[in-house]
């Protein structure tokens, strides 16, 4: 169960809030039905024709169905349009592939002049060798 816990958290906090939230529409939506039907004299119902089911169903629908196309919108908008810096920018990963290039270059000439300094010292330690 730890490891689970470990391995999904973020996924089961926001399953559980997910649940409370959907729970608290249920709750709240159900009183307000059972006040309604008493203002008209009615008894409330889960399952009948004008039942709580249905109304509880389309607004659930309906939430889901903002939600999912603010979250497409989000989706597409930022794989077609940028903000500069953030995570999800291709800016940025120009910007770390303009790093990295400078940061080869920058070892590449490093070894350059490491190598350069050996052989200078292999010269120098030959020359007064033979001396």
């Amino acid at each position: 169960m730890k490891k689970l816990w470990q391995n999904y958290n973020l996924s089961i906090v926001l399953c559980i809030l997910f649940l409370v939230a959907w729970l608290g529409q249920t709750l709240t939506g159900w009183q307000e039905f059972v006040a309604e039907q008493q203002q008209h004299g009615q008894v409330a119902q889960v399952f009948a024709a004008d039942g709580y089911f249905w109304r509880w169903s389309q607004a659930t629908l309906e939430n889901w169905q903002s939600e999912f196309l603010q979250l497409l919108t989000f989706v597409m908008l930022t794989s077609f349009l940028i903000h500069k810096g953030s995570h999800e920018s291709k800016d940025t990963d120009e910007q770390m592939q303009a790093q990295l290039t400078r940061i080869e270059k920058q070892l590449q000439e490093l070894k350059a002049v490491q190598t350069e300094q050996r052989e200078n010292g292999k010269r120098k330690i030959g020359s007064t060798s033979r001396r």
